[in-house]
């Protein structure tokens, strides 16, 4: 009896043992036709309600007790694949996703997954990404298509200006939108001055906006994070991409170097407005000689090394250059700009829940000014450039629980501010040089983690310093700013330091599948920043080190938010609220006038704040879909220094800003897309008063951004032509018709004051006017693939 009874014990035991062994699933999630791996698609355990996502490199690892599961893997723009699994044993195996449009014959009808449930389900708030595909389908200015443009669709982000590629995020600035290209900083985003962004979308995979509940792996702005992924290159076939449009051309190339192991792109684009311009000037014009153009070059390589091991190798390339010469004056000046990034990347899975990645970056930026007028010559140039190392880890540690952290290290070296010069034989070298140094270091860890069916926590600190380092002299100086005394710093010596805890929360409570709410609580610091003295983003701005007489900005963004799907996940929608505290902001004193000094000897510090509300109405399944995206914000900024110590509504301050957008499948051939966007005018100073100093008309301006311009809108359109082909060929082909600014709004882009008439016969005029940049402008465009 003593013996049945402990064999049964044993049994028992052994059944109970089993029973909670835990086997684990690991793999990618690729595309089918490219094998292009897809980021944060959905692994979902059918029937118990949970599941994890892809990372940033599509690696997902699903751990479950032994038993047989229905797992279902879906993305958006991809048909969801259910899989029986058994977890009796571990399995390494990827998952490959046929897109939508492959498996249509017919029109199109849902641009999603079956299961779009992520807007309700993650405890993310303020995130959306975007589809390459949408973002081609929309209107485009002279043609070019614009992810950055696109992102001023959304609520909570607003423009620079007329055609300008820059953007600001609820009531931060340009210079507080971290913006990542395959991990590498992109710190000027303009081409044409602005109009155009730097980003070809031929060479995109993928774009994730986060404006809100900013996760703890991301550091070094206040407002935004830009993660875009460029595309790794097709490892099945060689494919070729190109498109002429109104005013560039672009080309990209990409294929298998080994078959279903190693491949490439090569994405190229160049504007040919200067070759379009030559014959018009005439060579006898004394502006002969003059012309701009802009060009970029995305490439990437890959090598998977074995189940386990990854390699990328990416980089861009990209230069503006604008030439003005006046022979009639013997003057001409050249202006040069752009960026150049690389990354080397090294994925490596440690075990069935452990993946890394380890990235070496470099960046730089570089901005240059060459003038001569006769024998004289005149150089000014700034930039920043940057080295850096990262390493991040995955554990997934359960479906419930997915641990990330990591490390970063950046050696920055700044150029504010760098003159040269010479006539004749003599060379001007003045000891102006300015660079500064500095070392910023970065530790974080995060958890994603499933409490239970209603409630999910996203939670994590980041801990950052920064610190200033020599060679550096600082001086000493009098109320009049001329230099008492000096302190040298040798190479390497520290100056400066700036050391933090940023946390990060977000909390979702889940009512049911289809409704959440949200609410978050971030802290961020940042230790660059973009000096300005206009209203958008341009080259001539200058980036500068927080030192011993700037301090870091720090920024707390408190928000809440309601999220609800509709009609069988046909409609997502949200509304977000937030409030938002900017200390250390940056300005230029008043009177500020660009010279060779240090540009911190014309700073002023002071604070800002912002507060608003998001509406977001998404459809994304049915023949028209598209959004509308509504925003209500107030931004003040209050300096010491300026505006007699008053708060003033900041110059990206906006009241109203709407977003309509549609995208609408009227057969294989045709389809058609519209934007509609309204806001409130800009926050401007005029000048209130007129008076004569010694015969000089002189006039006296308002506080700071006291009246605004007349509200902007415009309607953009598109049509998308693909003819069907009537016999297979290796090409398929596109045209693309678009207009911008449908009924030729002359919305305002600056006002000044013209005089007219003489003071002497009392018919003097000052009379205010209006400068409108661009009316009404078609476009066409063809595509080609190969």
């Amino acid at each position: 009896m003593m013996r049945t009874a402990l064999i049964l014990t044993l049994l028992l035991t052994a059944s109970q043992l089993f029973a909670q062994q835990k086997f684990t699933w690991k793999g990618y999630v690729k595309d089918s036709l490219t094998g292009e791996t897809l980021i944060n698609a959905s692994v979902l355990v059918s029937n118990e309600n949970r599941g994890v996502a892809t990372n940033q490199y599509g690696y997902f690892s699903v751990t479950l007790p032994a038993g047989n599961y229905k797992l279902i893997f879906s993305f958006v723009g991809y048909t969801p694949k259910e899989i029986d699994a058994d977890f009796s044993k571990d399995i390494s195996q990827d998952i490959m996703l046929v897109p939508t449009a492959a498996t249509m014959q017919d029109v199109v009808v849902t641009t999603a997954a079956q299961k779009r449930l992520n807007n309700v389900k993650s405890a993310q708030m303020g995130q959306v990404d975007l589809s390459i595909n949408t973002v081609k389908s929309l209107p485009a200015f002279m043609g070019e298509t614009d992810i950055l443009k696109t992102l001023q669709l959304l609520p909570g982000v607003r423009n620079a200006g007329e055609g300008n590629s820059g953007f600001y995020v609820r009531g931060g600035g340009p210079d507080q939108n971290l913006i990542l290209l395959d991990e590498a900083v992109v710190y000027n985003t303009g081409h044409l001055f602005g109009f155009f962004s730097v980003f070809n979308s031929d060479a995109v995979k993928n774009l994730s906006l986060i404006k809100g509940g900013m996760p703890a792996q991301y550091g070094g702005r206040l407002s935004s994070v830009i993660d875009i992924a460029m595309k790794d290159g097709n490892v099945n076939k060689t494919q070729v991409d190109a498109g002429i449009g109104l005013i560039a051309s672009r080309l990209s190339i990409q294929g298998p170097i080994i078959k279903n192991k190693a491949s490439y792109i090569i994405s190229a684009r160049r504007t040919y407005i200067d070759v379009l311009m030559q014959p018009f000037i005439k060579k006898s014009s004394s502006f002969y000689g003059s012309g701009y153009y802009f060009y970029d070059l995305n490439a990437k390589v890959n090598y998977q090394i074995s189940n386990n091991d990854h390699l990328y190798l990416s980089g861009y390339f990209g230069r503006d250059k604008f030439k003005f010469n006046n022979a009639r004056r013997s003057f001409s000046t050249t202006i040069p700009w752009g960026n150049s990034t690389a990354t080397f990347r090294w994925n490596h899975s440690f075990s069935k829940k452990l993946f890394s990645n380890v990235s070496l970056i470099y960046n730089d930026y570089k901005f240059d000014f060459l003038g001569k007028q006769d024998d004289f010559k005149i150089g000014l140039s700034s930039g920043i450039k940057d080295w850096s190392a990262k390493a991040d880890v995955d554990y997934f540690a359960s479906t419930s629980h997915k641990i990330k952290f990591g490390g970063q290290y950046i050696y920055h070296t700044f150029f504010p501010s760098v003159a040269s010069g010479s006539q004749d034989s003599i060379v001007f070298a003045p000891a102006n040089t300015q660079r500064k140094f500095a070392n910023e270091f970065g530790l974080y860890i995060q958890d994603d983690w499933d409490v239970s069916n209603h409630i999910k926590i996203n939670y994590g600190v980041r801990f950052s310093a920064f610190q200033q380092v020599g060679p550096y002299t600082s001086f000493t100086t009098d109320a009049n700013g001329n230099k008492l005394d000096s302190t040298v710093y040798k190479g390497g010596q520290n100056v400066k330091t700036y050391s933090g805890f940023e946390p990060r929360i977000t909390l979702r409570y889940g009512f049911d599948n289809n409704s959440s709410i949200k609410a978050s609580v971030t802290r961020n610091l940042q230790y660059i920043h973009l000096v300005s003295n206009s209203g958008t983003t341009l080259p001539t701005d200058i980036w500068v080190p927080s030192t011993y007489r700037v301090q870091p900005q720090d920024g707390i963004l408190y928000a809440a938010g309601y999220f609800r799907n509709f009609a069988n996940n046909m409609f997502e929608t949200s509304l977000e609220v937030y409030y938002k505290t900017m200390q250390h902001q940056i300005e230029y004193k008043e009177g500020y006038t660009p010279g060779l000094a240090d540009p911190e000897e014309s700073f002023v510090f002071g604070k800002g704040w912002s507060y608003g509300s998001e509406l977001f109405i998404n459809k994304v399944k049915g023949r028209l879909t598209g959004w509308v995206g509504y925003t209500l914000s107030w931004t003040w900024r209050r300096f010491p220094a300026l505006n007699e110590g008053r708060k003033y509504p900041s110059k990206y301050d906006r009241r109203h800003d709407l977003s309509i957008v549609g995208i609408y499948e009227l057969s294989p051939k045709w389809k058609l897309s519209s934007t509609f966007v309204f806001g409130t005018g800009n926050a401007t100073s005029l000048p209130e008063r007129f008076y004569f100093v010694d015969g000089t008309l002189t006039q006296e301006f308002s506080s700071i951004n006291a009246y605004r311009m007349k509200p902007y809108h415009r309607l953009d359109m598109a049509v998308t032509y693909t003819p069907k082909q009537k016999k297979p060929r290796r090409y398929k082909g596109s045209w693309v018709f678009s207009i911008y600014n449908a009924y030729s709004r002359q919305n305002p882009y600056f006002y000044y004051f013209d005089q007219d008439g003489a003071l002497a016969d009392g018919s003097l005029k000052v009379t205010a006017k209006q400068v409108s940049l661009f009316p009404i402008i078609p476009a066409v465009t063809w595509n080609v693939r190969f």
